[in-house]
């Protein structure tokens, strides 16, 4: 039996929203851990994508919770150097683009195959190109 493009296969990562998802027990995002709690696959999220997600009414028990149940990579020099030439190949500016230009460098730098939950799907498309699988959440 062959996956569907659409199932994770090495790494699976969070953008803010699939974190923030995640957060609020949402029951897609929820399908797509256990999945991939059941197939051993590695779940990461950005360090940078932390402060997209945390405000006052964030449940906090909840996010330490989550965030105990994955990895959260660190922006290293190279993945910003990553981040910078994949936004300057996709046209796209770092004011508005940086998180998910280091999300997708981070992506990149997985294990394979890499699928993205998240809410920009677009965005980080025209990062990544094919591949990563993006999945918008």
């Amino acid at each position: 039996m062959t996956r569907s493009p659409a199932t994770p296969g090495g790494t699976l990562v969070l953008d803010s929203e699939g974190l923030a998802k995640a957060v609020l027990r949402d029951r897609t995002v929820t399908a797509w851990l256990a999945l991939a709690r059941a197939d051993d696959l590695r779940v990461i999220t950005l360090a940078a994508t932390l402060v997209e997600v945390v405000h006052p009414r964030v449940n906090r028990p909840a996010l330490e919770w989550t965030l105990s149940r994955l990895v959260v990579e660190p922006v290293t020099e190279p993945i910003a150097r990553h981040a910078a030439t994949l936004l300057s190949d996709a046209g796209l500016h770092g004011h508005k683009y940086a998180i998910d230009a280091m999300l997708s460098a981070t992506a990149l730098a997985a294990p394979g195959p890499v699928t993205i939950l998240t809410s920009a799907p677009e965005d980080l498309a025209a990062l990544c190109g094919v591949r990563v699988t993006v999945i918008k959440v």
